[in-house]
């Protein structure tokens, strides 16, 4: 258990620190720590066999440079003083409070995994799944192997208005000579190449000044290959309330942009390519249709209304429609989980903090030594970059604690952890570990001409890991 209050002049050992999720946030917070003039050393874990996070499985096959931010991260796992515990998950092979009898602080990086529910009628039939799933499924996540799913039908629907929604819509309508360029995971070239998808509705319950996609994912949907990109023009008509905050001093660059380039594509023609994706607004889902699988979507017709304090929500009006669909994929945002012994905020999906530092409480003290960065701390917002500041203020708080002498000095040292780790994660991989699938699969890719071949299931990934 921890002991006396760690010092930056104990002659003993560095500092030890140990980072819970190998995703950009924990990367960066690694980064940070391992540049700073105290000797520090990071131990990053993840349950995941692969290091990297979404940029690894979330990010579209089709956007390698946003992947390449991954160069970065591996220098950082070069830092000396860094170590990589893949295939270890927190809560279950190793517990919150043997982590911290190794560590003389912890920051959870983990981020939100899970998707958030729309809890209405049909959400469950066959063929409505969450849009989180069909991402890890085309990205070769390891959880998602198994996963099946039916694209014979022609029109999909995809709820949300960020840029998953829009990731999922285009790769749904991407020719099968684009994807075999990609990192895409195998099983789901295959699929989508057979795909019978004609038509991706995305619908978005307020309008396109409130939509929450960037602007270079909503540019890419009008330069698609095979798919033209339509908008009524009556639902780009701003509310009174929209265009005065788009006219306003608060709106953003992102938000006027958007509104221009929806206003452009809604006065396109239709240039006969063989799909279409449609961008429908002010429209809110109330019920998913179908007997024993997705036949429709019924929505109902919203009007944004400024509140008192100024904030523009969609209310639901008497107008309601059906589309008519066999697939529906659920892209209304990411929700995390808790770890047992780490206090949680169910409201929000995070872990309670404040400003990284973690909280026993709503509004209590610092449980001392332990930190949140990342999608876990203020929620899934932003893009990977943001990560980078998010973690530095983090590590910046922790630091201080650090110089102020206030946190605890963990008890255990590497060689406890290893022990602990020999016993409960037999299964560990480190990062030599990675580094034999990472040089596997680009092998497998070079011969394909792609930037890798992608290794997605638990025991492939442990096999090439061993050598």
């Amino acid at each position: 258990m921890p002991s006396e209050a760690a010092s930056t002049t104990d002659p003993e050992r560095p500092f030890r620190v140990a980072i819970v999720g190998a995703g950009p946030a924990g990367f960066y917070a690694a980064d940070r720590l391992l540049r700073d003039e105290h000797p520090i050393e990071v131990e990053m874990f993840d349950r995941l066999p692969t290091p990297f996070g979404l940029v690894r499985a979330g990010v579209a096959p089709d956007h390698p440079k946003i992947k390449a931010v991954t160069r970065v991260f591996e220098k950082t796992a070069k830092r000396e003083g860094f170590r990589f515990h893949g295939h270890v998950e927190i809560g279950s092979d190793l517990t919150h409070d043997e982590l911290t009898s190794c560590h003389d602080a912890v920051i959870y990086t983990y981020g939100a995994a899970h998707d958030r529910r729309l809890g209405i009628p049909g959400e469950d039939l066959p063929g409505s799944v969450p849009a989180t799933r069909f991402v890890a499924w085309y990205n070769g996540h390891p959880d998602a192997s198994g996963h099946d799913f039916d694209l014979s039908g022609k029109r999909a629907v995809v709820i949300g208005n960020g840029n998953v929604a829009v990731d999922v819509a285009r790769m749904l309508v991407l020719p099968r000579e684009e994807m075999a360029e990609t990192d895409i995971a195998d099983h789901a070239l295959e699929v989508l190449s057979a795909s019978s998808i004609e038509e991706v509705v995305i619908l978005g319950r307020r309008g396109p000044a409130q939509a929450a996609y960037t602007t270079p994912e909503l540019r890419e949907l009008g330069e698609l290959t095979d798919a033209d990109v339509i908008v009524d023009p009556a639902e780009v008509v701003l509310d009174g309330a929209s265009r005065q905050w788009l006219e306003s001093e608060h709106a953003d660059r992102t938000a006027r942009d958007n509104v221009e380039i929806v206003e452009e594509y809604s006065q396109r023609a239709p240039s006969g390519k063989p799909k279409r994706v449609v961008l429908r607004f002010l429209a809110s889902p109330v019920e998913i249709l179908g007997d024993e699988r997705v036949e429709g979507i019924r929505v109902v017709h919203n009007e944004l209304i400024a509140d008192d304090g100024g904030q523009i929500r969609a209310h639901h009006t008497d107008r309601e429609a059906t589309i008519e669909c066999d697939l529906v994929l659920r892209s209304v945002g990411y929700r995390g989980e808790g770890i047992e012994g780490l206090p949680f905020d169910e409201r929000t999906g995070t872990i309670l903090n404040e400003g990284g530092r973690v909280l026993h409480e709503p509004g209590g003290e610092p449980f001392r030594g332990v930190y949140t960065a990342g999608w876990i701390k203020r929620g899934p917002s932003g893009v990977i970059g943001t990560n980078k500041k998010c973690a530095n203020d983090t590590v910046d708080l922790l630091l201080e604690d650090l110089d102020a002498g206030i946190l605890p000095k963990a008890g255990g040292d590497s060689a406890a952890l290893d022990s602990l780790l020999a016993e409960r994660a037999p299964h560990r991989i480190d990062y030599a570990g990675w580094e034999r699938i990472d040089e596997h699969e680009r092998e497998l890719g070079e011969a394909q001409g792609r930037p890798r071949v992608k290794l997605v299931t638990h025991d492939h990934l442990r096999e090439k890991a061993t050598g």
